[in-house]
């Protein structure tokens, strides 16, 4: 399949209530691995990707070798390919779309695009991330690849206070990510089943939820109409954890 192919059929997997599930990984071994296992896409993790790396979360680490590694595992990759791009990298959106323009070019179908403020406090306003959704969108159509791009709200991660009250804002953002030309939205930290219930219902687009403590078990997600089940980080920790068992079992 050709880039656009791959884009189309990514896009394809997205169905209400028949999630599309990826097992995030950080590197080649880790996407052939996930490939060997039936995997039906390839997701990176930024966390995972910048742990494995020796740096922390939140573009810390440098975009120049963020892109060689997204470059190492395409060239494994046989099935599509989406990048967690966090913030995209820049505060301005002809930098940010000359860094997608990069993913582009190393054959990714689709990317997680947040509105958290990486280097700085809270969230876009959604005006400004609308924009910033725009930019990207029309870089991708500008080249001819119908990207992915699952918009993705940090309202309900790691912000404190009650989740309905963040909800008719989610649907505001929601809305206003799909007339900008998201493809998906992502809500990681929902974990209330009728908020998630509700998002689902409201939203236009397919709805990603990321498993967590706390969160429905994936069976029930998809029983709320869920689109997408990412498992974000917890599958670098998984490895590394046994690894560590491993080793404490090697050095006794």
């Amino acid at each position: 399949m050709n880039q656009v192919e791959k884009a189309n059929q990514f896009s394809a997997l997205h169905r209400k209530g028949s999630p599309l599930v990826l097992f995030n990984v950080w590197d080649a071994g880790t996407a052939k691995a996930a490939q060997e296992a039936g995997a039906k896409a390839i997701a990176t993790s930024s966390w995972a990707v910048a742990e494995a790396q020796g740096y922390r979360d939140g573009e810390d680490i440098p975009l120049p070798f963020a892109e060689e590694i997204v470059a190492r595992i395409a060239a494994v990759a046989e099935l599509p390919l989406t990048v967690d791009f966090e913030g995209g990298y820049s505060e301005n959106e002809d930098d940010l779309a000359a860094n997608v323009s990069r993913l582009l070019a190393l054959g990714v179908v689709g990317i997680n695009f947040e509105d958290r403020v990486v280097k700085g406090p809270g969230l876009y306003p959604v005006e400004r991330q609308a924009r910033r959704i725009a930019a990207i969108r029309a870089t991708a159509d500008k080249l001819g690849i119908p990207l992915f791009i699952n918009a993705r709200t940090d309202l309900f991660l790691g912000r404190g206070g009650e989740p309905q009250s963040a909800i008719d804002e989610a649907l505001e953002r929601a809305a206003a990510y799909q007339e900008a030309g998201a493809s998906g939205f992502f809500v990681p930290g929902l974990r209330d089943e009728k908020l998630i219930a509700r998002v689902v219902e409201r939203s236009e687009l397919p709805v990603n939820l990321m498993v967590l403590d706390g969160v429905p078990a994936p069976k029930r997600l998809a029983e709320l109409g869920v689109a997408r089940i990412s498992y974000g980080a917890l599958p670098h920790i998984q490895a590394m954890s046994a690894f560590k068992t491993a080793a404490e079992t090697a050095f006794a």
